[in-house]
């Protein structure tokens, strides 16, 4: 019962209602036709004459028969048919009802349908826009009215977030661009430091390298919103100078990078290039030498998919879902190494969800893994909602 819909179970109840009403009067008929049926037999029985051809009763003309006349009536199967009659019509009422009760309900609760269909939409890029019509039945209009409140809580909170974030990433470019060109000044003029001494800069420089991708990278989530998706992209040449901007990182590691298929959309230059980037260069760093990356696109009707596959060790299951958050990392050591700081995939993820898509791990084994981008070929709207023919 708990699985059934709303309009299943006023239905099912409104059945259950008239079926019990509809017996509870057909008992009551049946009762009421029956005795007076034996009360009429009783009173015109007088001498116990009864007219019968061939075995059976005979059909008579009352008319004929004098009024001083002895006669009795055989009344043969006339309450069996009569209770079946009664059967068979309250089975036809409570159908009919069933039927009546399932569409009007449905009618009734198109309210709360429209209401759920709005509610799925709502995401992260689009909650100032998802405000819900508060002029409607009263049964709705309150939590209509608690909906928008809550949509404007979650909007104002995310954008504080959005903006905290941008602004204190802008705050730290200065001081960390400031101490890279210290550290590269004091590099330059001091070569012949000693090897501990060295070996503690170059830490530094790393280090300093390391935040200040960072903060271009939080700096660059936090002005996803404003960025214009109304570009149109072709995929495959975009590919190809992604893995030229590469070939330095694949070739040290010895990882080949490869190609298929085209596909046209329309969305931010920038930010899908920045999407496929990361996951290529997740795909090329995180393989084994000698290994092989290879970028896939299949151009379907309103959509295309994206496909980027490697070689390496692949990704544990418990955290295929996981690798998507911000600062999540499965082997942190080898993050550090290449100076990862886990905004790369979650980077990704907020790309494909502002365009209207989705990113999930396809497959992952020892063999290697397979990440999948599904992304409308069409964008959803531009930078302030508005949409885009």
């Amino acid at each position: 019962m708990k699985r059934l819909s709303l309009q299943w179970r006023i239905t099912l109840m409104t059945v259950l209602l008239i079926g019990i009403t509809c017996v509870a009067m057909n008992l009551l008929l049946c009762s009421s036709g029956v005795y007076y049926m034996d009360t009429i037999a009783d009173s015109l029985q007088g001498g116990g004459t009864v007219i019968l051809n061939d075995g059976g009763a005979a059909s008579f003309d009352p008319q004929l028969i004098a009024p001083n006349e002895e006669l009795t009536i055989v009344v043969d199967g006339v309450q069996g048919r009569f209770r079946t009659t009664n059967w068979y019509i309250t089975a036809a009422v409570t159908l009919l009802s069933g039927i009546l009760a399932y569409f009007v309900s449905g009618r009734a609760l198109k309210p709360l349908r429209s209401f759920t269909s709005q509610v799925e939409q709502v995401q992260l890029n689009n909650l100032a826009d998802m405000r819900i019509d508060e002029d409607t039945i009263s049964e709705f209009r309150q939590l209509s009215r608690s909906f928008n409140q809550m949509l404007e809580r979650l909007n104002n909170a995310f954008s504080a977030q959005r903006q905290f974030t941008g602004n204190a990433a802008h705050e730290l470019r200065t001081p960390l661009a400031l101490m890279q060109a210290q550290l590269e000044l004091f590099s330059a003029e001091h070569p012949d430091v000693r090897p501990e001494t060295a070996e503690f800069l170059t830490l530094l420089r790393e280090q300093t390298e390391r935040l200040t991708q960072m903060t271009k990278t939080l700096l660059e989530m936090s002005n996803l919103q404003q960025v214009a998706r109304n570009e149109r992209i072709q995929l495959a040449p975009m590919i190809e100078e992604i893995f030229t901007d590469l070939a330095p990182l694949s070739d040290k590691l010895g990882v080949t990078l490869t190609a298929e298929g085209d596909g046209i959309m329309t969305g931010s230059d920038a930010l899908i290039y920045r999407l496929i980037f990361n996951l290529t260069e997740n795909a090329v760093k995180y393989n084994r030498p000698g290994g092989s990356v290879r970028v896939s696109v299949t151009q379907e009707l309103e959509k295309l998919l994206l496909r980027v596959s490697d070689t390496g060790c692949g990704i544990p299951e418990e955290y295929q879902r996981s690798i998507f958050q911000p600062f999540f990392r499965v082997d942190k050591s080898r993050s550090r190494e290449y100076g990862g700081a886990g905004l790369g995939l979650s980077l990704v993820w907020e790309i494909a969800d502002l365009h209207g898509g989705s990113v999930w791990v396809e497959e992952s084994s020892d063999k290697g893994t397979t990440i999948a981008v599904e992304l409308p070929a069409g964008a959803k709207n531009d930078s302030s909602g508005a949409d885009i023919p």
